[in-house]
């Protein structure tokens, strides 16, 4: 049976950590946070001295050029970064809870390959074109691909459910990068617009987007959190779970909306983005311990900061261009979770 990331089961000390210490560990997470956010508005290739962005945040001045990168520029993509990476950061924490299988993530379960396949169809035969119009179909892409993999792992009773639902996501994976990938061969105007969403930046996103997207971001939120206790049940076993009460229909069914919300909402703003909800939840798990309501805070916090830094880097080192972050994160990323894999010890059963 597929288990749950092996830092938890081997970190007695962070199981025992009382709540303060975890209370002053988020602290510091949201200082860092907010450290790497105000370097994100005044690094890239124009930079701009610190109290000249403090100018510009409460004293903005009409026609200062660097007020006006400040402002117009790189708060939108700041505040995008944070919220996305988040959103990101939850969901990864909610699918490797539910399946737990400690590299699940929303490229595993066939999320962000229905989200490709959706943008690719409608840029093809709809011909939309405009950012505004290709995230509503994104987020369609994710949520028809979330249902079709947890309504498939839903029939029957038969099997280890966290691994159908693993082999069900691979299987969508496996359709839905094939189709794209057929549409993408035949039509070189489709593959010119979609390559600059398939890359995960922040750069050029709108708002505006977000500010209409956010009731869904914050709904998953809530949702997320309100299935904490159900998630440290269900990464008890399926039938200890059911013999301490949990309904674990409902509890993978209320994961499987959550992540539909959260997921759906970053692709679509943002594009697909690897590794911040694989790395962001492993990263909590080593703090935190086993409790998902740590967890899923943890993992909300971390998510943003990696985003988010890993703009910041993409900006600094191509000057006067500018690496995306998706690819940033891609890179850097990779190694340090190869890192975190060779120093889990394995699990006693």
């Amino acid at each position: 049976m597929a288990t749950i990331d092996t830092a938890a089961r081997r970190a007695p000390l962070a199981a025992r950590r009382r709540p303060a210490a975890l209370v002053g560990g988020l602290g510091a997470a949201g200082a860092l946070l907010a450290a790497v956010a105000f370097l994100g508005l005044a690094l890239g290739a124009r930079s701009i001295p610190l109290d000249v962005v403090i100018d510009a945040l409460l004293d903005p001045r009409a026609g200062d050029n660097d007020h006006l990168v400040v402002r117009e520029l790189r708060v939108p993509r700041t505040v995008i970064g944070v919220a996305v990476g988040a959103a990101l950061g939850l969901c990864g924490a909610v699918l490797q809870g539910t399946t737990r299988n400690p590299i699940a993530d929303p490229g595993l379960l066939g999320l962000t390959a229905g989200a490709s396949l959706a943008v690719v169809g409608a840029i093809t035969w709809l011909g939309v074109a405009s950012p505004a119009g290709v995230v509503w179909f994104a987020f369609a892409g994710t949520a028809v691909a979330a249902l079709v993999v947890y309504g498939i792992g839903a029939i029957g009773r038969s099997g280890d459910e966290p691994m159908r639902l693993a082999l069900i996501g691979a299987a969508v994976t496996a359709a839905a990068t094939s189709l794209t990938t057929v549409i993408l061969l035949t039509d070189l105007e489709t593959l010119e617009r979609y390559r600059f969403w398939v890359v995960g930046s922040l750069s050029g996103r709108d708002l505006g987007t977000l500010v209409t997207l956010s009731p869904f971001l914050i709904a998953g939120a809530l949702i997320s959190i309100g299935i904490g206790r159900s998630l440290d049940a269900i990464a008890l076993g399926d039938d200890l779970a059911r013999g301490l009460g949990q309904r674990l229909d409902r509890a993978r069914w209320s994961s499987a909306a959550a992540v539909i919300l959260l997921c759906g909402t970053a692709t679509a703003i943002a594009g697909p983005i690897a590794f911040v909800g694989l790395a962001a939840p492993h990263l909590a798990r080593r703090v935190t311990g086993p409790d998902h309501r740590w967890i899923l805070a943890y993992s909300a916090l971390l998510g943003a900061i990696m985003l988010v830094g890993a703009d910041v880097a993409g900006r600094l080192v191509a000057e006067p261009g500018e690496v995306e972050a998706g690819l940033v994160v891609a890179m850097l990323g990779g190694p340090v979770m190869i890192a975190v894999v060779r120093g889990a010890r394995p699990v006693r059963r």
